[in-house]
């Protein structure tokens, strides 16, 4: 297709390595900092479910996206799954996303929210993975006291409590390493002056999906906010277009979920991309795996290695694109 834009800056992954002065004392066993929650109840009768999890949801004004179960396609793929019960979700709240894409544009990057529900078979629980407060504030470069955010973190708690009335919040044995870095992956096009929006965001994304589909990358909910949130809301004028994808992958969720469950909560990835109609910009980004693995405490190559491979290939295939 006729290119009608140029990248002119991609900002990636900052990272730090953040050191500490030792002392004669033996120094006091740190509080582990988590940005992703846990949260399990009993579930020997196999009275909680995915759907019954989803209405928890439902009830507080969630609403699901989509609750898929990774055990058919997986048993397709691999021959094998990992537990009895394994669904990657996603949800949102209109209201909220709202109120914080208004403040922090790039909340995209976490709309919608995600969570995996899978089942101990050995400990007879229903589990449900999401981020925490603290790791929607670190991922979207939000400070943790915004007043929507905390409403929104409240919100989700809410939400599993409800759905599943018994459970507990589990201490994970692991530490966020890099806690006060923002992880992500963000790019910045510059269009040319007479380029029509409609027409720019449609040839990109008709592009950005047949590159990625062949690669085995999955789509499984889009959104156009502008048309489904922001115009109901009178919000108008403000953008051209904001549009979000879910992007999944089955070869990276199959190997990363057979040690770390909880790794729903970042998957699947939610991809940005919009245009102000102030700016001769279109901006778009995702957050990086670098989250999934310093969050999880994620040391395996069997993991790792995926999720390099897929952020890689989103990456170069923008590029590709938008070069």
């Amino acid at each position: 297709m006729k290119k009608i834009y140029s990248l002119i800056i991609a900002a990636l992954v900052a990272m730090s390595i953040v050191g500490c002065n030792g002392t004669e004392a033996a120094p006091a066993k740190p509080k582990k900092i988590q940005n992703v929650q846990v949260y399990s109840a009993p579930n020997a009768d196999g009275a909680i479910t995915a759907k019954t999890v989803e209405q928890g949801f439902d009830a507080v004004g969630l609403s699901i996206a989509g609750n898929n179960d990774m055990n058919k396609p997986f048993s397709l793929r691999f021959n094998k799954t990992h537990y009895k019960v394994y669904n990657l979700a996603m949800f949102s709240n209109a209201e909220l996303t709202l109120k914080l894409i208004k403040k922090y544009p790039n909340f995209g990057a976490l709309t919608p929210l995600t969570m995996s529900i899978w089942s101990d078979d050995e400990a007879k629980t229903m589990n449900v993975s999401t981020l925490n407060i603290h790791g929607m504030a670190r991922a979207a470069g939000i400070p943790v006291t915004d007043p929507d955010l905390i409403a929104y973190a409240d919100l989700v708690q809410k939400a599993l409590t409800t759905g599943m009335p018994n459970g507990t919040f589990k201490d994970l044995d692991y530490t966020v390493k890099f806690p006060d870095k923002k992880l992500a992956t963000d790019f910045v096009v510059e269009l040319e002056e007479d380029a029509d929006p409609a027409t720019t965001v449609e040839d990109f994304e008709a592009e950005f999906e047949g590159e990625l589909e062949p690669l085995g990358f999955l789509l499984p909910n889009y959104s156009n906010l502008q048309e489904e949130i922001f115009d109901d809301a009178g919000y108008t004028g403000v953008y051209d277009f904001y549009h979000t994808y879910s992007i999944c992958k089955f070869d990276v969720i199959f190997p990363v979920s057979k040690l770390h469950p909880e790794a729903g909560a970042w998957a699947p990835c939610s991809f940005y991309i919009y245009k102000k109609s102030d700016e001769n910009i279109m901006r778009m980004g995702f957050l990086s795996v670098d989250n999934w693995i310093t969050t999880l405490d994620i040391e395996d190559e069997e993991s790792i290695k995926p999720l390099r491979e897929a952020q890689g290939m989103i990456e170069k295939i923008i590029k590709n694109i938008t070069e």
